[in-house]
């Protein structure tokens, strides 16, 4: 591979307008990614020594989303189309630079496909990346000469018939010499069906200065898949979401069913792990071997520890499970949940910033919030730790082998010591010792002749 540094150009600037949205395209999101920020991902796996976006539609709200980036960003005030588009970047690219040319509508491109595109370098002055599909519809037409050598593109608009039988497309992915690049951008005109600047116009150019152009192709067709529209953008999560669970699959994990899995962001998931239907996993998550997930489970940010068991519908955010826990269903985890080895948190019980310590049991419908709970502690039915005043949060602290009765309020700050029980119906508002029975129920009367209110005629 040649020394000379590589420049990447990324054509952001379309508003996509069937996408029938204020969103620029390339923030549509698949797997809660923009588009773009895919592209950028496999750009970054090339090392380049610069990253040219060019903008247009909606360009504050694009720049605003990758501020954290190192990108150089170019202005295409008028879509005069994609020729144009790099026309306006190349006063910044080095005079000795490789340039490759991305799409961002294309984030299934693999950071490998583009680094064999590369390689051609500079035994080719000009690459391109083609794919032969079964249905061209919409997409440029790869022009070969009698030798079969690549000697032109045409956009469909300006196809002939035979032309348009043609399958092998152009994915808008190309290499070429910067120097060569701007010659050649220099003689583009505007004299097609859409009056536009076309870039695949360089691949003619090329040709007849007598500049062998060579074609790469993709290693899976999927990764030249460009989106257009709602539907193009449905199809494509799809077709992500398969490889990302072929990925965990062949990594050992069970999933039931991998057309209803959705992955996004970090996920690393351990073997012999089950994932049955309709999972949502958010990384940065870790789950570790031989976890049991349920239908209908979310899980965002959050550690899973060896030999958990998640029921189905439940909500874990921003949570570290640990070994062989038993969670849901219906159940509920808000960040800063800290679960030990072998706690039970049952049905439409919620956490948020609370720590149970090994072997503690929450079993249905309780809300734990700011507290810390021992080990061993059995909290019943309906309890509530009442963590907030209506200004400010306090917290509640419950000692190991407590036993919470149903339907019972602590109300915080209050601590509850080693070994205690809380009576049923009891709402604490002082601390209990070690060992102590806290009772706070009104004395039960009866009432004789009680009669019963009738509804008024």
């Amino acid at each position: 591979m040649s020394d000379s540094p590589l420049e990447i150009i990324i054509l952001a600037a379309g508003k996509g307008s069937r996408m029938k949205s204020s969103l620029p395209k390339v923030l549509h999101e698949i797997a809660a990614k923009p588009l773009l920020g895919h592209v950028l991902e496999a750009a970054a796996m090339l090392s380049p020594s610069k990253v040219h976006v060019v903008v247009g539609h909606g360009r504050d709200m694009v720049m605003d989303v990758f501020a954290d980036q190192s990108i150089n960003w170019v202005e295409q005030s008028e879509q005069l189309g994609t020729g144009h588009a790099v026309q306006q970047v190349m006063p910044d690219v080095g005079s000795n630079s490789h340039v490759l040319m991305l799409t961002a509508d294309v984030p299934l491109i693999n950071s490998q496909t583009l680094a064999s595109l590369r390689a051609a370098m500079p035994a080719f002055p000009l690459a391109l990346l083609t794919a032969t599909v079964e249905n061209p519809t919409g997409l440029g037409r790869i022009l070969r000469d009698e030798s079969d050598g690549v000697c032109g593109i045409v956009e469909e608009k300006d196809a002939t018939a035979a032309q348009l039988s043609i399958s092998e497309i152009n994915s808008g992915i190309m290499c070429a010499r910067s120097a060569d690049l701007t010659r050649w951008l220099s003689q583009i005109d505007n004299k097609n069906t859409q009056q536009e600047y076309y870039l695949t116009d360089i691949v003619e150019i090329a040709n007849k200065e007598g500049n062998p152009i060579t074609a790469c192709h993709p290693q899976d067709v999927h990764e030249v898949e460009g989106i257009n529209s709602r539907s193009q953008l449905a199809t494509v999560e799809r077709l992500y979401q398969r490889q990302q669970a072929e990925r965990l699959m062949d990594a050992g994990v069970s999933i039931i069913d991998p057309s209803r899995i959705d992955i996004r962001g970090e996920v690393e998931i351990g073997a012999d792990t089950v994932i049955d239907i309709n999972a949502v996993i958010i990384g940065p998550t870790r789950i570790g071997n031989n976890v049991s997930i349920a239908p209908n489970c979310v899980i965002s940010a959050s550690q899973i520890g060896d030999g958990s068991c998640i029921h189905s519908n439940s909500v874990i955010e921003s949570s570290i499970i640990h070994e062989r826990v038993n969670i849901g269903p219906f159940a509920r985890l808000r960040p800063g949940t800290v679960l030990c080895a072998e706690v039970r948190i049952g049905n439409f019980v919620e956490t948020k910033n609370a720590q149970l310590e090994s072997g503690a049991k929450v079993n249905h419908l309780s809300y734990v919030g700011d507290a810390t709970v021992g080990s061993n502690t059995n909290i019943g039915a309906g309890v509530i730790t009442c963590n907030y005043d209506g200004a400010n949060k306090h917290k509640t602290t419950i000692g190991e082998d407590v036993f919470v009765g149903s339907n019972s309020q602590l109300v915080a700050p209050v601590e509850v010591g080693d070994g205690a029980t809380i009576g049923a119906g009891s709402t604490i508002t002082n601390n209990v010792g070690k060992n102590k029975l806290a009772v706070t129920r009104a004395k039960q009367r009866q009432i004789d002749g009680w009669q019963r209110p009738t509804k008024n005629k």
